[in-house]
């Protein structure tokens, strides 16, 4: 899949027309994403998030939600302060 939009930084579109909140501690792994990046979606078991974008160039992932859900905030506290 293709990146559609990115104008916020923290909601990627896609080709395919679904929206994605990206994790606030991987937003920096997103800075260099372009329009052709290569992405793909997958089901996460990650107690943060319901899915990951991996980046098929460097296969680098990054955990997201649904645009329209909300991050569990204990989970997100507990996940940035573990690093």
């Amino acid at each position: 899949m293709k990146i559609r939009a990115h104008a916020e930084s923290h909601v990627v579109e896609l080709d395919d027309g679904s929206q994605w909140q990206i994790f606030p501690g991987d937003l920096a792994a997103t800075l260099s994403w372009k329009p052709e990046t290569d992405l793909h979606l997958e089901r996460s078991a990650d107690r943060v998030s319901s899915h990951v974008l991996v980046n098929t160039a460097d296969q680098s992932c990054v955990r997201v939600i649904a645009a329209d859900e909300t991050w569990p905030d204990g989970e997100v506290k507990n996940a940035l302060k573990d690093g």
